[in-house]
């Protein structure tokens, strides 16, 4: 099987149009998440650095879901990028533009986008040779609108916003053209997992997906 290389992974992104954004408390949960991702027809996911179980749930699912394109997210130091790399993630997402993680990223061709909220940090990312960045917080920074303000001058660039999409305005955002994909945490809520609740899950992946697909129909999307 050819590796995909690191053009391949955010064009992958991209087709995916929805990208969950994970919080996991135990790593036991970590297969059967994987399972509900597959079953709802989205193999991709972050899993934020934000618990202890994160690095272990990023090994399970990598090692036993090969298909799914696995990322770690609130990634703040290299050292996390390391672990995370190590376990088996494939992109590596943060909060805000942390040079060293991006030059080691960059270093070890690994696919990373970091979080940008203002011109001045996109063009650090545009120095980095970065052409895909997160949005983030989308929705505190003003959402749709501002994105659309702020993606402007910048033509070249793509988004992936972040904090606060969710079921009501994910069309609104896919349907800007400056938008890669959205990262979204309601898709797969830590409290359904805490719950064992990987049906619901499921329902949730198939739903945001039918969105996706309609904005994509009407040839608005990306």
């Amino acid at each position: 099987m050819k590796k995909d290389t690191t053009d391949d992974l955010l064009i992958r992104m991209g087709e995916f149009g929805i990208i969950p954004v994970v919080s996991i408390g135990a790593s036991e949960d970590a297969a059967p998440l994987g399972q509900a991702l597959l079953e709802g027809g989205l193999p991709c996911a972050e899993i934020t650095f934000r618990t202890a179980a994160a690095e272990e749930a990023i090994r399970k699912i990598s090692n036993g879901f090969q298909d799914i394109l696995l990322g770690a997210g609130t990634v703040l130091s290299v050292e996390q990028a390391e672990k995370a790399v190590s376990a088996g993630a494939k992109f590596i997402v943060s909060p805000g533009f942390d040079e060293k993680v991006v030059s080691w990223c960059m270093q070890h061709n690994v696919v990373v986008t970091p979080g940008v909220a203002t011109p001045t940090e996109i063009n650090m990312a545009l120095d980095q040779g970065l052409s895909i960045l997160k949005f983030f917080p989308a929705e505190a920074l003003g959402g749709v609108k501002t994105l659309k303000a702020i993606s402007a001058p910048y033509g070249g660039v793509k988004f992936i916003p972040t904090g606060g999409v969710n079921l009501e305005n994910l069309a609104e955002y896919l349907r800007l053209p400056s938008v890669h994909a959205c990262g979204g945490s309601w898709v797969v809520k830590r409290s359904l997992i805490d719950a064992g609740d990987f049906s619901e899950i499921t329902r949730r992946v198939k739903e945001a997906l039918g969105i996706v697909r309609h904005v994509r129909e009407e040839g608005d999307g990306p």
